[in-house]
């Protein structure tokens, strides 16, 4: 039997925003867009990576109250959630390409520990690092 995540996911405070981002602007695909009243299951793969799905998800009902929500968003607003990591082949040539796309860098690619990496978020206030050869 084998096991493994299948699907991880990041709080956004619009998820047509947050989908246009990472198919747009990323390059991601959209693997899963299905509605159960106002409950809204929204996945998006790199395509690179046809196994592993990222989940963009509005917090609330059914699994927040109101107050929770808020928080949650307040917080990554803030971009105190955990960053998430993209593995790149060439770091500053990817900056490059993403900065042409209208992605805003919070770090320029840099040196560091034998590796390139770079820093921004998407339109909620999630962190990324781009890290070349992670």
């Amino acid at each position: 039997m084998t096991q493994g995540v299948n699907v991880a996911g990041v709080y956004v405070r619009d998820q047509d925003e947050a989908l246009a981002f990472y198919v747009e602007k990323l390059g991601f695909v959209v693997h899963t867009d299905v509605r159960n009243g106002p409950y809204r299951w929204l996945t998006v793969q790199h395509p690179d990576q046809p196994s592993f799905q990222l989940g963009l998800y509005v917090p609330g009902p059914p699994v927040h109250d109101a107050a929770t929500a808020q928080t949650l968003r307040e917080m990554v607003a803030k971009g105190a959630m955990p960053p998430l990591v993209l593995s790149v082949t060439n770091c500053r040539a990817e900056y490059d390409r993403l900065s042409a796309r209208g992605v805003e860098f919070t770090q320029e690619p840099v040196d560091r520990y034998g590796k390139v990496d770079a820093g921004f978020r998407d339109p909620s206030g999630n962190g990324w690092k781009m890290i070349e050869g992670a």
